[in-house]
């Protein structure tokens, strides 16, 4: 009998899956990478690195970091929506890459919906203002009063979708206009802003806060609706500029198609890795909170996040790259 090509390859591609389903009971049996697509030395990555320590206890394999930053996460995403559906290879992914992005590019080089599993929401921060300490800025009223009698003397640094967002909802809300300067990386657009290269930044808050105590640069607000108990001295933006609001999060994303058993178990074992005290400490620095959400309930999280960032971007004015 003469088997068709599309039949040989359809049994092809159902041999190779088999082996995954059948596998998921002695889930992990090897490494483990969790890809971080942005900076070494950024909160993703401090929070990867915090949560492999612990995870690799509790699952009884290695667990490995890897950095892939470029192209606003776009990099490290591609990366992960192209492995091996089979747990092996895992994403910290942020509102940056599974929210954001598809309405900041034309084109991405992956798809934030069908690329991906959701498995869990580690994490919820929220950015904060720092400005040069040479300017006379004290207050975010200060930069709002700079700024309109200033035009074209300040410069915002990002190096993600939340920091820039952030500084065009300020241009917006404020009614000031203050010029982006795009990075790679937010550690070296963070430098740039003590060594006075740019003026402004709205970096995350464990990043800044490093800086800040430092001396380095000077924070002025948080980006959150109100003030975070993990930044108490610092107002949030809203008391000067109203309607300004605005959080990001941290979140361990699977390839699409990861068999349902090894998704559940990777959640019940990074559930139970953010639960360790020393391991949430490690993971947000005493700057971000831990905020699980799994599977089911964060793949809905993640479709209205979608939506919100969507129209947080367009109400910007910000145009798609």
């Amino acid at each position: 009998m003469k088997i068709s090509r599309r039949a040989a390859l359809a049994g092809a591609a159902a041999f190779s899956i088999a082996p995954a389903i059948v596998r998921a009971d002695d889930f992990p049996g090897k490494p483990i990478k969790i890809v971080v697509p942005f900076a070494p030395g950024s909160a993703t990555d401090i929070a990867s690195r915090g949560l492999a320590a612990k995870l690799q206890d509790i699952l009884k394999q290695p667990v490995l970091v890897d950095d892939k930053p470029g192209a606003s996460g776009q990099l490290g995403a591609s990366i992960v929506a192209t492995s091996p559906a089979d747990g092996y290879t895992l994403m910290m992914g942020t509102n940056s890459t599974n929210a954001a992005n598809g309405a900041l590019f034309k084109k991405l080089s992956y798809d934030p919906e069908k690329d991906f599993a959701p498995i869990i929401r580690c994490i919820v921060g929220a950015n904060a203002l720092v400005v040069n300490n040479d300017l006379p800025i004290k207050t975010v009223a200060d930069l709002v009063d700079y700024a309109k009698k200033n035009p074209g003397k300040l410069n915002y640094s990002e190096a993600s979708a939340s920091q820039r967002l952030s500084g065009e909802m300020f241009n917006q809300l404020a009614g000031v206009k203050i010029e982006r300067v795009p990075y790679k990386a937010s550690p070296q657009a963070l430098n740039d802003v003590n060594s006075g290269q740019v003026q402004v930044m709205f970096p995350d808050l464990t990043q800044a806060m490093t800086q800040i105590e430092a001396g380095r640069v000077r924070g002025l607000a948080v980006t959150s609706a109100r003030r975070t108990a993990v930044a108490p001295n610092l107002p949030a933006i809203s008391e000067t500029v109203p309607g300004y609001a605005l959080v990001y999060w941290q979140a361990i994303f699977a390839p699409a198609g990861t068999p349902k058993p090894v998704q559940q178990k990777l959640y019940e074992a990074i559930a139970e890795a953010l639960k360790d005290p020393a391991t949430a400490k490690a993971m947000t620095q005493g700057r971000t909170e831990i905020a699980i959400l799994g599977l089911d309930e964060f793949a809905a999280y993640v479709k209205s996040e979608t939506a919100w960032w969507t129209k947080a971007v367009k109400d910007a004015g910000i145009e798609p790259e």
